[in-house]
């Protein structure tokens, strides 16, 4: 088992029976900039400190590659519902220095059977900095 990395209790895998990879990754940053105006001059700027960063991914299920993906769905539905604050981590490594909480997902269900189960789809996820 090839453990990529996690977003609090999902687990982004490559296992034999379950492929739980994540793709498009993206991540910005801002600075907050205070300007103060003076009168015959141009304005001047103050630094008053770093924004929240914010990241965004695609996480792809599919049933061929051993997941049920309307499962892995409805999980991610009930993290994002409960507002709770996670580590996110890629490569052994934390992405930034505290916890992140969902702040969008966006589903889209490629193929589903003749019954309508779920057997393609995926999912982006949106992510924001959460400050204590």
């Amino acid at each position: 088992m090839n453990k990529i990395g996690s977003l609090g209790p999902v687990v982004f895998v490559v296992a034999e029976g379950a492929i739980r990879t994540i793709d498009e990754f993206k991540r910005s940053s801002s600075s907050r900039w205070a300007q103060h105006d003076i009168i015959g001059q141009k304005p001047k700027k103050e630094f008053v400190g770093p924004g929240a960063d914010s990241v965004s991914f695609a996480v792809h299920f599919s049933a061929a590659l051993g997941l049920n993906p309307r499962k892995e769905l409805d999980r991610l539905t009930e993290l994002d519902r409960a507002g709770k604050a996670m580590p996110l981590v890629i490569g052994r490594k934390n992405v930034g220095v505290g916890l992140w909480v969902i702040s969008g997902l966006s589903q889209d269900w490629s193929r589903l059977d003749s019954i309508g189960n779920v057997l393609d789809a995926q999912v982006t996820i949106s992510l924001e900095e959460y400050v204590k």
